[in-house]
């Protein structure tokens, strides 16, 4: 299965390179809202306080993800489909897709971190908190939205399906991570944030065992 898992994510990485629509879609996304909210909140006159900084920086990693990963399995067609189900075993699609979109995520988002601090200033005191709070955040939203895909591939309106499906999946994770990430810009001890850490793991842990145990009935249908 690993050997199968490697070439999923060397297929989608090929894929990519070649042809660079999501990338240069999300890197086209986070410069122009970066820059738009510079210009709204005329940032050379110290308008922006740090709570704002905090939300407009996860409202544009959200929509980001949502952009990344949504096409995981959306924009697959159905002879592609027929061919994995061939060719593949069902649990080595859905941990090739969720690796590759997390790899993609943990990229975008440490790009993302670093064009919004050059453009909006800096207000975090522990840059190793917030880190480690983006990268597990990115992988989780990637656990959740890459099986929310797999299952509004499903329907005709998948692209409705797919932010039906997802909003409450995805809330939870914003609670935590805004929590935590504002305990980074107070520049607060890491134990006051052990217990959303923990909270953020557990649900990124149950995104992946349920998308390991229930994947398989989705791809039989």
């Amino acid at each position: 299965m690993l050997s199968q898992v490697y070439y999923l994510i060397k297929k989608e990485v090929t894929i990519e390179w070649r042809n660079r629509y999501a990338v240069n879609g999300i890197l086209l996304y986070l410069i122009s809202t970066i820059f738009i909210c510079y210009l709204s909140f005329n940032v050379r006159a110290n308008q922006l306080d740090p709570v704002t900084w905090n939300v407009l920086f996860w409202i544009i990693i959200l929509f980001a993800a949502v952009n990344a990963v949504a096409k995981s399995f959306i924009q697959e067609k159905q002879g592609q489909f027929l061919y994995y189900y061939w060719v593949h075993d069902p649990v080595a699609v859905i941990v090739g897709k969720t690796a590759y979109n997390s790899l993609l995520m943990v990229l975008m988002g440490l790009i993302g971190l670093l064009g919004y601090v050059l453009v909006l200033g800096n207000p975090v005191k522990d840059m190793t908190l917030f880190v480690v709070n983006l990268l597990i955040a990115s992988i989780g939203l990637s656990f959740t939205l890459t099986m929310t895909s797999a299952i509004a591939s499903k329907a005709r309106n998948s692209q409705t399906l797919m932010a039906v499906l997802g909003f409450p999946i995805i809330l939870p994770i914003l609670l935590m991570v805004i929590k935590i990430s504002k305990n980074a810009m107070d520049g607060l001890e890491w134990s006051d944030s052990y217990d959303e850490m923990v909270i953020l793991l557990a649900i990124n842990a149950i995104a992946g065992a349920l998308s390991y145990l229930l994947f398989p009935y989705l791809w039989r249908s």
